[in-house]
């Protein structure tokens, strides 16, 4: 089963959220909720059956709108859908009756005393799908089999905040901090028409955010990272981490009611996969050096590293408003040739030799292309190299600090 989320309105910047203790720490600036953490959660006939983390993705408007013209952020036009193997829970599934798929989008709920717990209701609101991929065995066989047997942990927890009030005695500064560490197993015997085997489902992941607003919540720092390894005993498995680090501030002038926007952004996606996916990983894209549908190639899986960074400012008048900054992006996709995966999710995927198939690092600055390289299989091609000025400057209509930094500031 594929899932997707993807967070919108007050949950459009959920990795910027605060622990549910300290919304209101900041007299004029409402912060949102539930942690900054958040897991998408599969459950069949009201049973845990797999999870994933969401990759924090960025839209053209987030943060600071100059920040992603032309380029935009990492799969901001692509959302991508996470794998879930539920082929253990076949022996339930096939046994005639009907069953309850549900997704759920959960955060955290703290008690302000470090400790907490997975909440199923978060902030307004997240768009959720989720597909089902079924492969048939031979006509007239019905799978049987013994499971699904859990061996679930409960995620566990590590939160800290201190509020710190400035000279006058209000709060000037909230720093936070939330780590996750998540393991969850699914098992099954399968009996098909190729005999009985065993069948597993492994999910390991780890999660860590250090939060800090200063200037009564109008400065944010975020550093994030999230990670894990999907583990199928059919031979899928994943392996990925979403450095984050973001930094933002805002000021309003309060005799003109001009507002600035100022915002930083380093952040990267890395996936390793191995094995059959169920959607293309782009390798089909090299089939002069193999097919990744049919096998016949020599690659047994692919690797995608591709890391942003950018800075921009962003000016707001009575009418008027503008942005302008510059944004980089390197991106390379390689092939996996060997490796020596392991069936436990909590072991290390083995990689031994990689072939780059694919390459390309582009610099936008003040809305213009100056710099776009692409390299294919050992191949380099200059795409552009422009000569910039202050006419590039982007123009944008809104004034609303709110939609732009993903705070709830009271305007």
């Amino acid at each position: 089963m594929t899932v997707s989320a993807c967070g919108q309105g007050e949950e459009e910047f959920w990795w910027s959220n605060v622990l549910s203790s300290d919304v209101h720490s900041f007299p004029d600036t409402t912060l949102l909720g539930f942690s900054p953490f958040r897991e998408l959660q599969l459950y069949i006939d009201g049973s845990l059956a797999g999870v994933a983390w969401p990759f924090p993705v960025v839209f053209t408007g987030g943060i600071v709108p100059g920040l992603w013209r032309p380029v935009v952020g990492i799969d901001a036009f692509d959302l991508r859908e996470d794998e879930i193997d539920i082929t253990p829970w076949l022996p339930l599934l096939c046994d005639g009756n009907q069953h309850a798929f549900e997704i759920r989008v959960a955060g955290i709920d703290d008690d302000g005393e470090g400790e907490g717990a997975l909440w199923p209701t978060v902030g307004n609101y997240w768009v959720v799908t989720g597909k089902i991929f079924i492969w048939l065995d031979a006509e007239g066989s019905v799978t049987t089999g013994l499971g699904p047997k859990r061996h679930e942990q409960e995620p566990s927890f590590i939160l800290t905040s201190v509020v710190e009030p400035g000279s006058n005695g209000t709060n000037e500064t909230l720093r936070y901090q939330a780590q996750v560490q998540r393991y969850v197993s699914f098992n099954s015997t399968l009996n098909t028409s190729k005999g009985s085997q065993p069948v597993s489902w492994q999910q390991s992941l780890e999660f860590y955010n250090l939060g800090n607003l200063t200037r009564q919540g109008n400065m944010q720092i975020t550093n994030q990272q999230t990670t894990g390894v999907d583990v199928s005993s059919s031979g899928y498995s994943k392996k990925f981490s979403y450095p984050l680090w973001v930094q933002s501030s805002f000021a309003v002038d309060p005799s003109s009611g001009n507002l600035s926007i100022n915002g930083t952004i380093d952040r990267s996606k890395n996936v390793e996969t191995l094995g059959r996916l169920v959607f293309p990983d782009s390798l089909e894209s090299f089939s002069p050096y193999g097919n990744a549908l049919d096998h016949t190639g020599p690659f047994i899986g692919s690797r995608l590293q591709t890391r942003q960074n950018g800075t921009a400012t962003y000016f707001a008048t009575k009418g008027h408003s503008s942005s302008f900054g510059a944004t980089e992006q390197d991106l390379s996709f390689a092939g996996l040739l060997r490796a020596t995966p392991s069936l436990r999710a909590q072991d290390v995927l083995a990689v031994q030799d990689t072939s780059g198939l694919y390459r390309r690092h582009i610099l936008a600055v003040n809305g213009t292309v100056v710099e776009d390289e692409e390299e294919r299989s050992g191949q380099t091609n200059q795409i552009a190299h422009t000569k910039i000025g202050p006419e590039n400057w982007q123009d944008f209509a809104t004034t609303n600090s709110r939609k732009v930094l993903g705070r709830g500031h009271r305007e």
